[in-house]
């Protein structure tokens, strides 16, 4: 089994920045992905970024692109997620998943609130 911890989320103005992490243990060697999705409030979950293992490949939202950055740290098995020029319409709870690609396994987190407000 794969545990997915994320961490970072909290109560920011607009315009603010926040840092998510999200660290994963247990049987880690097949996840090859790793990234974030959210769920606002009345909204379907929704992808935010993602990050391949091996090679650091970025995909982003069209959303958030140019504004939040993804990056990984191999050695702590951990992806992290930089927002900056938050928005209140940023504002979800953000959610971690570890991908297993071969055997076609989702491991996810239980979330961390984001609050973009004045």
């Amino acid at each position: 089994q794969v545990q997915v911890v994320e961490s970072g989320g909290g109560l920011v103005q607009p315009g603010g920045s926040l840092r998510l992490s999200c660290a994963a243990s247990g049987r880690t060697s097949g996840i090859d992905n790793m990234g974030w999705f959210r769920q606002g409030p009345g909204k379907e979950r929704e992808f935010v970024s993602t990050i391949t293992w091996s090679i650091g490949n970025a995909d982003y939202a069209d959303s958030v692109k140019g504004r939040f950055t993804i990056s990984r740290d191999n050695a702590k098995n951990t992806v992290y997620l930089q927002m900056n020029s938050l928005k209140p319409e940023d504002t979800a709870i953000y959610y971690c998943r570890a991908r297993n690609t071969r055997w076609r396994l989702d491991y996810w987190g239980q979330g961390t609130q984001v609050t973009v407000s004045s």
